[in-house]
């Protein structure tokens, strides 16, 4: 793959001007690097995570070229009155928490020279002419606290004193606010104190940002042990799961989605719990993001701390099934104690059914598929009582939670149920299932399919595509669903409708056609399916594009949630979405059961091979992909735990069934 490789970074060196000039560069050691040009201004925001804290960091360099940084950071467990979706604790610390530095009896300014990002945020500063500062921001992967160690090196020809600030700020919180009590968050120095440093001497201390309930022992922190920690975490992430192109930024990119998709998972008191973050979204969970989002991609990571999230995510809502069918909370809030359920049915119980079955397959563990298949059960139940008049899933709204119409009836939730009726019909099998309840599933999913085309299929604005919803007149980001799920009779006319300057902008699919609000949720849909169509030159051209500027350009490194809504946060399961465009849209990667899966390679023309390594699935066996074009057909070889399993030749864009050993 290296010749390739090669060729295609030249390329992409060589047409860089006609994609517009990107901020950041990728770096050899697998992060990406912004080296801040003169007079250049400009800032961004990400967001970090760990079990019991979320850090979002406010960095970048103002009008005067000194260094802007800003530290929000969040308590997911740390819970205040009233108890809802977004009653955890958030407190800001600005450029005033962190301790005056002198040089020489000097204070210092900094002028940024570097960002660096790779699960951490490293910064480079010049503090004048004799030192340099390196700062890296990372929060730790399983305390309350957040760690800036600061490593100042003499870069002069002679001996400099350094004065740093024993530097303390706290603040603490009224106890009629707050659910346990009085909570005590703190900014301190470590390492405060006069020092000597000969020419090129290095200096390290640091920032330890924490929150504790006042009534707990403060944490004691060795910063050695935190870094390697988070360290190690990102170098797992790396590892498991790997995609190989010939397209380095989509490499990287995700690596990258691997590392925000897996570390905002918090440890409340009712078990692991993925969440999306963004400052609003923590200690609980959603049908959409989590359901049907997240928890597909965990059952091949290989990561168990993300499959227990999703384990504890499907145990939650179980506990809302009823024998009334009243549906099960769109979200399970506050640690799993209560729910929110304010936009009604949105088709939660297709979201349920359809990750669940998805997950239940792709992991392979028959008992914990036992376990989930009740649910799964219930949801399939549910909505085939929600099937209307027109044969289709009726529901309140959908995941956009009335933003935008979405009638009595929508595309999304009749395609996710589709998807789900057979996924389930999988796993009735595996596990023994009567035959009578999978003949219904399956015979459900084909009428379903018929009734999908024949009453949302229209032409919508000179597109043979789909109506969202009944009386649906203008395109929608949502039309991408049906290829996702395998309904591909309208997929020419979809492709056109997404890929047109009614829906396509420079930062993906726009939620509504004449509206200038986008998801990236929707545009990884779309990308998803348009290649799951066969359309792979279309969608690898849009889809570079796309990871070019959300990994390289001015708001990085991850997939966002929306604009203008939430300033484009770095909501968690967008990055598992992106990565299930390589898997389940490149590799056309389906679980078909705890030992089987299809694969349908969607190689672009300019690659000749590209691969998938280390999926952990099916029973924890390590699974390798490789797609190669070999005189005009498609080599696909399979290995199961570094063996050789099996070699297909086919044409490209054609589904294989493999089973394992």
């Amino acid at each position: 793959m290296k010749k390739t490789s090669i060729l295609l970074i030249l390329l992409i060196f060589a047409i860089s001007p006609l994609l517009g000039q990107n901020r950041w560069e990728l770096h050899d050691d697998g992060g990406i690097l912004w080296t801040v040009k003169s007079g250049e201004s400009h800032t961004d925001h990400i967001e970090m995570s760990g079990r019991f804290i979320s850090l979002i960091e406010t960095y970048g360099v103002d009008k005067q070229g000194m260094l802007v940084t800003e530290k929000r950071l969040i308590f997911p467990m740390l819970r205040t009155i009233p108890n809802d979706t977004h009653a955890h604790t958030v407190y800001v610390f600005g450029i005033d928490a962190q301790p005056i530095i002198k040089i020489n009896n000097r204070a210092i300014r900094e002028t940024p020279k570097s960002f660096y990002l790779k699960g951490m945020l490293t910064v480079v500063t010049e503090a004048g002419p004799s030192a340099v500062i390196e700062r890296t921001l990372f929060p730790s992967t399983d305390k309350p606290l957040a760690v800036e160690q600061f490593t100042l090196t003499n870069i002069s020809d002679k001996e400099i004193t350094v004065d740093v600030e024993d530097f303390e700020k706290t603040t603490r919180s009224q106890a009629a606010r707050s659910v346990y009590g009085v909570y005590e968050l703190k900014a301190e120095s470590q390492g405060a104190g006069i020092y000597k440093l000969e020419s090129g001497g290095k200096l390290k201390f640091a920032m330890i940002y924490t929150g504790r309930k006042i009534n707990e022992s403060p944490v004691t922190v060795n910063i050695g042990d935190e870094l390697k920690k988070r360290t190690a975490f990102v170098e797992q992430m790396f590892r498991n799961i790997r995609f190989e192109s010939p397209d380095p930024v989509l490499n990287r990119m995700f690596d990258f989605a691997k590392i925000r998709a897996m570390e905002s998972i918090y440890q409340t008191k009712n078990g692991l719990v993925h969440g999306p973050g963004g400052a609003s979204y923590y200690a609980a969970i959603w049908a959409n993001d989590q359901a049907e989002y997240a928890n597909p991609f965990f059952a091949y990571t290989g990561y168990d701390t993300a499959i227990e999230s999703a384990m504890v995510s499907w145990r939650w809502f179980a506990k809302y099934m009823n024998p009334e069918y009243k549906p099960i909370p769109s979200s399970i809030i506050a640690e799993g104690t209560d729910y929110w359920n304010g936009a009604g049915d949105r088709g939660d119980q297709a979201m349920i059914a359809y990750g669940a079955a998805r997950f239940a397959l792709a992991l392979g563990d028959r008992q914990k598929a036992e376990e989930i298949y009740p649910l799964i059960e219930w949801c399939i139940e549910f909505c085939k009582r929600k099937i209307n008049g027109n044969g289709v899933v009726a529901s309140n709204s959908d995941e956009l939670e009335g933003r935008f119409p979405a009638g009595d009836a929508n595309l999304c939730t009749s395609s996710l149920f589709y998807d789900a009726l057979i996924s389930a019909a999988y796993l009735g099998r595996e596990l023994g299932k009567p035959g009578k309840q999978i003949n219904e599933y399956e015979k459900m999913a084909k009428t379903l399919h018929k009734n999908i085309n024949s009453f949302f299929g229209a032409n919508v604005e000179g597109f043979e595509t789909y109506r969202y919803y009944e009386g649906n007149d203008i395109l929608r980001a949502w039309i991408c669903i049906p290829l996702t799920v395998g309904i591909y009779e309208r997929a020419q006319g979809t492709t056109e409708a997404l890929f047109s300057p009614r829906l396509w902008t420079d930062d993906g699919l726009l939620t509504a056609a004449g509206d200038k609000t986008f998801w990236d949720r929707s545009t990884l849909y779309g990308l998803r399916g348009v290649f799951n169509a066969g359309e792979r030159e279309k969608a690898l051209s849009f889809f570079t594009k796309y990871s070019n500027r959300r990994l390289l350009g001015d708001h990085v490194p991850y997939a966002v949630e929306a604009w203008p809504e939430g300033n484009q946060r770095h909501l968690s399961a967008e990055s598992a979405l992106y990565c299930r465009v390589v898997t389940e849209g490149l590799f056309g990667f389906r679980p078909t059961g705890f030992n089987a899966f299809q694969l349908t390679p969607q190689l672009p023309n300019e690659w000749n091979e590209m691969a998938l390594r280390n999926i952990i699935a099916f029973g924890d066996k390590s699974i390798d992909i490789e797609v190669v074009r070999e005189n005009g057909q498609i080599v696909t070889q399979v290995y199961s735990n570094g063996k050789p399993l099996k070699s297909i030749i086919s044409s490209d864009g054609k589904t294989i069934s493999i089973k394992l050993n």
